[in-house]
């Protein structure tokens, strides 16, 4: 699946310039084809509507304390990568939300492997799931998924929207509503893969005071999403894959608990 991905995002990059260098011959001609125009690479704007400086300082100041939760993205080199972090985990896991890039009817196959070599459920997220300890939900192929807070407790919305990035899932759709939803209360992680999906979205969860991680070049199979938000500082720490479960562990052992009801 990693090697059908990494060919199909190829093809995407490959397929954009050839049309950027065929409009550039072609404006010299004097009977010029129609103009190729190429795809708008949509930012999660698209899907979750943006907040404000002021906004963000004030859902700080009022996020209530909730129990924790785990978002992480990955692309080439994913699966590998999930499947290893995920096997480490104890069963009583803090709750996990995942955007792996897949085309769509991979991903049940996918969460339905995972879930029969861990010791935590492993599930394809449907709309309305609710987001619980000792769970990861795989997001969909071809949807977006994001974290939702309602009261107490934690769903997730699959929703359909523009690509966001070049893809669907896109990572940064469920770092920025995991932000706004959750934040210091969840820990982000970027793990392998190509582009630059999941940058934006880890820079906004450590702007609302969540712990960030990204996976280290050696580790990864390709260094793309995990360089790019390294670069922008969204990274708070830079961590190989063998360490990414322990800090999934230690992150909810040492998350504050919840002492009543969340407004």
């Amino acid at each position: 699946v990693d090697t059908a991905q990494f060919l199909q995002e190829s093809r995407m990059r490959i397929c954009d310039a050839a049309k950027a260098a065929a409009h550039a011959k072609m404006k010299g001609l004097k009977k010029a084809a129609p103009e190729l125009k190429v795809e708008a690479k949509l930012t999660a704007d698209a899907v979750v509507p943006p907040i404000s400086d002021a906004r963000r300082d004030s859902l700080i100041a009022r996020m209530p304390v909730t129990e924790p939760i785990i978002s992480i993205g990955a692309s080439t080199g994913g699966t590998e990568a999930l499947r290893e972090v995920l096997e480490e985990l104890p069963a009583n896991s803090p709750a996990i939300l995942i955007v792996q890039h897949m085309p769509e009817k991979f991903t049940g196959a996918f969460a339905r492997r995972l879930d029969t070599t861990c010791a935590i459920t492993v599930k394809e997220a449907e709309d309305g799931d609710l987001v619980m300890a000792g769970r990861a939900l795989i997001a969909p192929g071809n949807v977006h998924m994001q974290l939702v807070r309602n009261g107490s407790r934690y769903t997730v919305k699959i929703v359909e929207g523009p690509h966001v990035s070049r893809h669907r899932p896109s990572v940064d759709v469920l770092f920025r509503s995991t932000a706004q939803a959750a934040g210091r209360n969840a820990l982000g992680m970027l793990l392998t893969g190509m582009g630059d999906d999941g940058a934006r979205g880890l820079l906004e969860m450590r702007q609302m005071g969540s712990p960030t991680v990204a996976q280290d070049e050696e580790s990864s199979v390709v260094f793309g999403m995990p360089k790019e938000a390294i670069q922008r500082g969204a990274a708070g720490r830079v961590l190989p894959l063998s360490r990414m479960a322990t800090e999934i562990v230690n992150f909810g052992r040492n998350a504050p608990k919840p002492t009543g009801g969340m407004a």
